[in-house]
């Protein structure tokens, strides 16, 4: 298998004599992999194809789920089973209710639209967590158009509040963010500065620390981009070459080598032990002993 073992305790997530399988492949750049653990269906995003795909175990091939997407790239559930999409092009936070219609929950900070939310993230007490980098006001990822902010940061939007809160604003492009199991960290990556961050994550959502948790290096295409934990705080990051995964003190583990450049992944499946990842321009599936985090 192409793995690059960077430490003996990387074998405990290999699952011997797994094989690697392309799910999908044709599209234009898929992000945004997010499994729904009750329904068991994954739902990701093509960001420059402008469409969203469903896909569940046994259909044939994924297919059309929203059409236009507005250019969405992460997604994820509340506790509720409610999808929640960032869109590029309309620099929203949005929720898809239960009768399909979509809730508008962010989308400006005053009066100035926000950057372009990029990936998201729902804790047990519906606090809502998202980056907000320039990508998606650029061609191919978004539309071009004018910053109106004059940063790049980390947003907060708690249950029942009106607007978001800029929370960190100190990033050159905030990326992947997620927390560890018991939701005391949180961790974010800043995809030209090739690292993750990681904060102390308060009860009442109040953040300190920020410092420098791992750094992504090797051979291969990739940054920083998706970002999420499994169920022994281990965190994985996309990077060059694949996916890479840090023990929770940030030792480099190793890296999962996918064929194509991957900008996210999620795990998917009853039991949250297979990895799929959202790959330029296909999705790779691939049994791990890991069992992924998950909210509900």
């Amino acid at each position: 298998m192409p793995y690059d073992i960077r430490h003996p305790d990387f074998e405990a997530i290999i699952a011997p004599g797994a094989t690697m399988n392309r799910l999908a492949t044709g599209y234009e750049f898929v992000e945004g992999p997010a499994w729904h653990p009750q329904q068991g269906h994954l739902t990701f995003s093509d960001i420059a194809g402008d469409t969203m795909y469903r896909w569940a175990p046994g259909d044939a091939a994924p297919r059309v789920f929203r059409q236009p997407s507005h250019k969405a790239n992460g997604n994820t559930y509340d506790a509720e089973g409610r999808l929640l999409t960032c869109e590029h092009a309309t620099s929203r936070v949005v929720r898809q209710e239960a009768d399909g219609e979509l809730t508008v929950l962010a989308s400006h900070h005053g009066d100035k639209a926000l950057n372009s939310p990029n990936d998201i993230i729902v804790l047990r007490d519906g606090t809502i967590w998202f980056t907000d980098p320039l990508a998606g006001r650029k061609p191919f990822f978004g539309v071009p158009r004018p910053q109106e902010l004059d940063f790049q940061g980390v947003w907060r939007l708690r249950p029942g509040a009106d607007a978001p809160e800029p929370v960190v604003a100190d990033f050159e492009l905030p990326n992947g963010l997620c927390t560890d199991p018991d939701e005391t960290l949180l961790y974010v990556n800043d995809t030209p500065r090739g690292h993750i961050r990681r904060f102390e994550l308060a009860p009442d959502g109040t953040l300190t620390g920020g410092a420098e948790f791992a750094r992504l290096t090797g051979e291969g295409e990739g940054v920083p981009d998706g970002l999420k934990t499994d169920t022994e705080g281990r965190v994985w990051c996309t990077g060059p070459g694949g996916v890479h995964v840090f023990a929770p003190d940030g030792t480099p583990l190793g890296v999962i080598r996918i064929p194509e450049k991957t900008a996210n992944f999620t795990w998917m499946g009853e039991d949250r032990r297979t990895l799929v990842t959202t790959s330029s321009t296909s999705l790779y599936t691939l049994p791990v002993r890991a069992r992924g985090h998950h909210r509900f």
